[in-house]
């Protein structure tokens, strides 16, 4: 029995008109309008803290304790990661899940001002604006329930917090252990530059270390004694670079050094090289990853060192667009509204444009994007991907920073610690809030995002770079 009729045997006849669906997210709405200042203190709160992630620890217990606070049902350290949460609130179905990501980036610290100022003794920032999206969807789960508690609809709101999220990691372990599976629909969202309901498909990234071990000697004494590690690393990543002239334009393959010695009188005997490999195609990345796999092990015989690991840390697969959700989410997108901005707040965006190449025809976006008839591409990666290829998903993007700022900057650090950010907040806790109400009012509508799940998964095959069993790590650097 599919979930429609499931719900017709029993509860059909309690779900609410269209004037009920109205007026219930017209409470989630109130609800939301109501607590802002709350809102407001929370994001700010985690904003400050600015944890990098599988350390969230302060960001996560702000949130985990306002859900408990409004009477959530809360699991904490899931999957292994002590940071990871799932709250729950209803009983029965349907489910739907809403995700919260809270972690921050390294290097990227930042006050709420609109000209590059570094916070003292902060070495973080969330220049992916994070701390409004832990926020905001925390909000809109709370606000749902509000209206599930009144009994006007069935089902159970989960509210995810998933940690590490910049590094793949929350969302891809949380799903290994069967996590989102048995949800009807997920729904999230990002702060982004512009406002519109997500239908594209995103590119596909594995995190992989390779690790080369040699033998330590001083290096003008006894050089001939020594096997830099150094040296793999260097040609590893010089191999790396030419075979980047015989991938897909679509590829995008960057490294850091993670180690590549202490001093250099000592030849180095460890160094390690940390790759993102992304790709549109998850396959794509499968056929990278072999391939650097090879020139590593010829690194390491070049240099007479050992290729002494090489550590999977996370394996993401593409986002699956979904139309039904995507039209749905602009429906109710479109009811709210865009942000709206002060002449003080857009003044505040073009200073941070200043440093910008461009010229912007705004300093801040105030419309809703026309939804595309086909699915674009997002040349971005996010372990959502881990959840779409088993469940519906649907997301939206609200403006919460400077237009035509990079993502991963110092303007969306400034941006997301003050009042543009938080106005993007508010609008997609109320977009997801509303959103998650229709789901719960019209089953119909879960049927019809679960075709388009199965029309667009269709025969393709899930297959992980992780080994099998592999636990989430207990850090990340």
């Amino acid at each position: 029995m599919g979930l429609a009729a499931a719900l017709a045997v029993g509860a059909a006849a309690q779900l609410p008109d269209a004037d009920g669906v109205a007026e219930a997210k017209r409470a989630a709405s109130d609800w939301i309008d109501a607590n802002a200042d709350d809102m407001r203190a929370i994001n700010r709160n985690i904003w400050s803290y600015a944890e990098v992630g599988l350390q969230e620890t302060r960001s996560a217990a702000a949130l985990v304790d306002w859900l408990r606070r409004n009477g959530f049902t809360v699991d904490t350290g899931v999957a292994g990661m002590p940071t990871a949460f799932v709250a729950s609130y209803g009983t029965g179905g349907p489910v739907v899940g809403l995700l919260a990501e809270y972690d921050a980036l390294p290097g990227l610290s930042q006050d709420a001002v609109p000209r590059i100022q570094p916070r003292p003794d902060v070495l973080a920032g969330h220049g992916c604006g994070h701390s409004v999206f832990g926020t905001g969807s925390t909000a809109a789960a709370i606000a749902v329930k509000q209206v599930l508690e009144a009994g006007n609809l069935p089902g159970t709101i989960r509210l995810y917090g998933t940690p590490a999220e910049e590094t793949g990691i929350g969302k891809t372990y949380m799903a290994r252990d069967g996590y989102f599976k048995a949800d009807d629909v997920v729904l999230t969202w990002h702060a982004m530059d512009v406002t519109t309901s997500d239908f594209a498909f995103t590119k596909a990234l594995a995190s992989v270390k390779f690790r080369f071990r040699g033998v330590a000697s001083h290096a003008s004494m006894a050089p001939e004694q020594g096997r830099s590690a150094l040296d793999a690393v260097e040609l590893m990543t010089t191999g790396v670079n030419y075979m980047r002239e015989h991938i897909r334009e679509d590829a995008r393959i960057h490294y850091v050094i993670t180690d590549g010695g202490g001093q250099p009188n000592v030849v180095p005997p460890t160094a390690e090289v940390w790759y993102y490999i992304r790709a549109d195609r998850h396959e794509d990345v499968e056929n990278y990853f072999a391939w650097m796999n090879e020139i590593a092990q010829g690194a390491a015989l070049m240099t007479r060192t050992e290729l002494s690991a090489v550590q999977v840390d996370a394996d993401i697969h593409e986002v699956l667009p979904n139309r039904t959700l995507a039209e749905l989410i602009h429906e109710n997108l479109v009811r709210v509204g865009p942000p709206r901005f002060t002449d003080a707040e857009k003044e505040f965006a073009r200073l941070t444009q200043a440093p910008l190449d461009g010229e912007f025809d705004r300093a801040l976006s105030e419309v809703i994007e026309p939804l595309p008839d086909e699915p674009g591409l997002v040349p971005a990666s996010t372990d959502v991907g881990e959840i779409a290829w088993f469940v519906p998903v649907g997301a939206l993007q609200v403006a919460s920073y400077t237009y035509g700022a990079p993502i991963h900057s110092w303007q969306v650090v400034a941006c997301t610690g003050m009042s543009i950010g938080e106005k993007g907040m508010f609008v997609a806790a109320k977009t997801l809030a509303g959103t998650a109400l229709d789901l719960f009012a019209s089953p119909e509508l879960i049927e019809r995002a679960e075709d388009d799940f199965q029309e667009i998964r269709g025969p393709r095959t899930f297959t992980t770079l992780l080994p099998e069993g592999q636990r989430a790590p207990a850090s990340i650097r």
